[in-house]
């Protein structure tokens, strides 16, 4: 779909955004039609390319993935806008900042830690997570914000669940704010599902004087010729005892 094709209102909303980033991205496909992933890393610096897509469908632009040759006749992804009536409004400007005092404000509510592997960090290392994530259910005005739709995470448990929300057929295609609030990505105090999938996780991170106890309890799966998962989970059927 070249410039002339797209809708004088599609078009009016593409130059209303002004986030960096996005803004490359979209004048890019603008002038040529699509981007390539090979073109997202080489012309913008993106270290990691989909993210390139994924700065601009925060910003409620639709696109669409197809398949091309790179330059060196391997296949890659590149991307063109989708369907203009898809434009999601109430994403239209981004993602809003968190105060310091909304952060402060989860952190007191339910302690200085990651709500997912529930190990506690200073405040510095803690990220202020929609539960429902942006992508599915938008964002609402700084003063609209309710802090049980928010969590605090830790980087490594955010990254793990940014890969699985977008490989979540939800996330890709449905986008029900219902099925995400069942995920345990969202609650995982209280959940029914991982991305979609029939899986239950237990996440424990262990410190301090617990470091002695997994390196015991490895040495003892390794005895056993086991993965250290399949030792635990042999351990919580009963299967086999733990002797110190």
């Amino acid at each position: 779909m070249g410039k002339a094709d797209l809708p004088k209102e599609f078009l009016e909303r593409l130059h209303a955004i002004t986030a960096k980033r996005a803004r490359a991205v979209i004048d890019h496909i603008v002038e040529h039609g699509h981007v390539t992933t090979e073109e997202l890393a080489r012309k913008y610096g993106y270290g990691h390319p989909p993210r390139g897509a994924r700065d601009v469908r925060e910003q409620g632009i639709p696109l669409e993935t197809f398949f091309l040759k790179d330059s060196k006749g391997r296949r890659m992804a590149a991307y063109r806008f989708a369907d203009p009536r898809e434009v999601r409004r109430g994403m239209l400007g981004g993602r809003k900042v968190s105060s310091k005092e909304f952060k402060e404000a989860l952190a007191e509510a339910n302690g200085s830690k990651c709500h997912i592997c529930l190990q506690p960090y200073e405040d510095r290392y803690l990220q202020v997570d929609h539960r429902v994530p942006y992508e599915v259910a938008g964002e609402v005005s700084v003063d609209e914000r309710q802090a049980q739709d928010y969590m605090l995470v830790c980087g490594s448990c955010n990254r793990a669940k940014s890969w699985s929300c977008e490989h979540c057929t939800n996330w890709i295609e449905t986008k029900e704010t219902a099925v995400c609030e069942s995920c345990y990505w969202a609650r995982p105090e209280s959940y029914t599902h991982v991305a979609t999938e029939d899986v239950r996780r237990l996440d424990l991170v262990g410190a301090g004087n617990d470091v002695a106890d997994y390196d015991r309890l490895k040495a003892q799966a390794a005895q056993a010729k086991s993965l250290l998962p399949d030792f635990v989970r042999e351990i919580l059927k009963g299967i086999r005892l733990v002797k110190r």
